[in-house]
């Protein structure tokens, strides 16, 4: 059963318009407090999907929230003048998510951190995705030692120099998701695909990607590039699969910048 519990709103004072927040694989939405925090002209929206029992539930979680910010007195207005601007961000799983809604026309623009249109491809594209083979055996070793997976998977968010200075450890502790969730999700990064709907998303676009990412590779993010309509790249040197992670300030104030300028 979904219920209102599963949808938290963070308000602030409200004159940009309001960010959706969709995180990634395995994570609690306080990955993204401090960027929030900076960001105080927004209204901020999440969703936890962390206890979602299937797929289906998790992308209904999603359009569930997005419906009560178009929706807000159940009325079948998206009437611009009538509502404030909407974004959804998302990082990893979550920019999978968001790009699904974004082709249904469900937002204003969307904010992707280390973002791909498809998670799984063939041996041809390897550079741009993983196997298909390495995501159902993270499925099945979930029912067998799930600590391990989500900590191997872990190891590979940041590079050496990032774990080094110790931004892995900023990350929110481990096992925040239910064993069905986490398998739901690697389930969507399966099945899920948004390549080939690219060109409909006509809302701004702004990507966050660091060149060193080891999930969702730099490839992927230039792939978005050169088939979103309206994209921006902010490519982050040197930086693994979280570029927010430590440079809040700067993301902060380069969305800010990006958003006013559409």
């Amino acid at each position: 059963m979904i219920g209102l519990d599963d949808i938290s709103m963070k308000a602030h004072p409200k004159t940009s318009g309001t960010i959706l927040w969709l995180c990634g694989w395995g994570m609690p939405d306080a990955v993204f407090d401090v960027t929030r925090e900076l960001l105080p002209d927004f209204q901020h929206v999440s969703v936890d999907y962390s206890d979602a029992g299937s797929p289906e539930e998790m992308l209904l979680l999603t359009e569930i929230a997005v419906n009560n910010l178009l929706y807000p007195d159940g009325e079948a207005c998206r009437t611009k003048a009538f509502r404030s601007s909407l974004l959804i961000g998302g990082w990893s799983l979550g920019s999978l998510l968001a790009m699904k809604l974004a082709i249904k026309g469900l937002a204003d623009g969307l904010v992707l951190f280390g973002a791909t249109a498809r998670f799984t491809r063939s041996r041809e594209e390897s550079d741009l995705g993983w196997a298909d083979v390495y995501v159902r055996k993270m499925i099945a070793g979930l029912a067998q030692n799930r600590q391990d997976v989500e900590a191997k998977f872990r190891q590979l968010i940041s590079t050496e120099a990032e774990g080094e200075a110790g931004l892995a450890e900023s990350l929110p502790p481990i096992g925040s998701w239910t064993t069905p969730a986490l398998i739901a999700g690697l389930q969507i990064l399966r099945s899920e695909e948004c390549l080939s709907q690219l060109k409909s998303i006509t809302c701004p676009v702004f990507l966050v990607h660091g060149t060193e990412d080891r999930i969702c590779s730099y490839g992927a993010a230039l792939e978005l590039m050169a088939q979103l309509p309206k994209a921006n790249l902010l490519t982050i040197p040197d930086s693994g699969h979280a570029p927010f992670l430590g440079r809040e300030h700067q993301i902060a104030n380069e969305l800010r910048r990006w958003w006013h300028e559409q």
